[in-house]
């Protein structure tokens, strides 16, 4: 990583002043937002500019770092060996057991008819023995193609992450998103054959999107299924876009796709209730969402008119661009937390449930060493 970048997170850092580094799927450049004193903002109507950092329960409040300074650089990270030494690992029985109980619960409430799909998960504790830095520094070498950050305040912690699911981006009214469900393991790169589970929980989740933003994007576009590599994961992926109309405004749209039914379930209301009375820990900012928010660019561009050489004209870009926090993980002086979970529908089997959650864990577990 650029030493310069290096040594500004590290000072702020040390300096306890809150801060975010991030780098985009697909990118060599990453980005760090600094905030220059250590006052807890908060997301009033997302009209706001700065990074936005919201937990998963839509009723507590989302938080603002502003954007009092911004840097970009590009990025070659350096991996360092670490070791991890689980208090409650993958295979502990009674984590276990727990698990699948509360699995079985969520089957047997959709078979009421009450609900069509809930999303259960579950933390996984461990220690580790390297720094904050260095954990990001492992998550940038080993997931080039997720999104990819280190967040921090002071008043609220440390959490890092590589996330593969996007929630939005909107630049200048124009709107993407995506859907993304079901999960099995990569088997070298062959794509998986994808089972009747799979695919109607990903059929769900594009129709969940298309709903929530009937009447609020116009020339919506939706694409064809496919399968999409997220480390050691294969997920279906469906991509969404449309341009927003003159009556919407930005919060709303988040608010109707979060929480998605791809950390949540359906109907929304009712799995978010269940999840909140029967899960038994609170996932803070876990599968909440985070990112760019109303962020201005000026971009320089040449003029096309004739004889006018080396002219260029300025426009203005806003962009947000926020992902669902998935894969990731609280780090509490040496302590980690590692958040895990899974869509359980009727088809659902609760031992097969377990062992998704477990390998969905080593994505963050491969960051900390085995």
């Amino acid at each position: 990583m650029s030493l310069n970048l290096l040594d500004r997170l590290s000072q702020q850092y040390v300096d306890e002043l809150p801060f975010v580094a991030y780098r985009k799927p697909q990118e060599e450049r990453v980005n760090l937002l600094l905030q220059n004193n250590s006052e807890l903002h908060h997301v009033v109507d997302y009209e706001e500019s700065g990074f936005v950092f919201a937990p998963f329960n839509s009723n507590e409040k989302a938080i603002l770092l502003k954007n009092d300074a911004y840097f970009s650089e590009p990025v070659f990270p350096k991996q360092t060996a670490g070791t991890a030494m689980p208090q409650r690992g993958e295979e502990d029985a009674s984590t276990k057991g727990i698990h699948m109980d509360l699995v079985q619960k969520g089957i047997d409430e959709i078979a009421t008819g009450q609900l069509e799909k809930v999303v259960f998960s579950r933390q996984v504790e461990v220690q580790a023995s390297q720094k904050p830095i260095e954990l990001f520094q492992n998550i940038l070498s080993q997931y080039p193609t997720a999104y990819c950050y280190m967040w921090y305040h002071p008043k609220v912690g440390m959490w890092l992450g590589a996330t593969p699911e996007m929630l939005l981006e909107v630049e200048n009214r124009m709107l993407r998103t995506m859907s993304l469900a079901g999960t099995m393991k990569s088997n070298g790169e062959e794509e998986p054959n994808w089972g009747a589970k799979e695919l109607e929980e990903q059929r769900m989740v594009t129709q969940f999107i298309k709903d929530s933003l009937e009447g609020k994007v116009v020339a919506l576009t939706v694409s064809e299924t496919s399968s999409s590599r997220a480390g050691e994961l294969w997920h279906l992926k469906t991509a969404i876009s449309g341009r927003l109309n003159n009556e919407s405004n930005l919060g709303e749209i988040i608010l109707s796709l979060h929480p998605t039914p791809a950390v949540c379930g359906l109907p929304k209301l009712k799995s978010k209730d269940f999840i909140l009375k029967h899960e038994g820990y609170h996932r803070e900012f876990y599968t909440g969402f985070l990112g760019e928010l109303n962020l201005v660019e000026e971009v320089n561009r040449p003029e096309r008119r004739r004889n006018q050489e080396h002219r260029a004209y300025r426009t203005i870009k806003k962009r947000t661009s926020l992902y669902v926090n998935l894969r990731c993980m609280k780090m509490e002086e040496k302590q980690l937390t590692i958040y895990v979970g899974g869509g359980i529908t009727l088809d659902s089997d609760p031992e097969k449930e377990w062992k998704e959650t477990c390998d969905k864990s080593r994505t963050m577990l491969n960051i900390v060493g085995r």
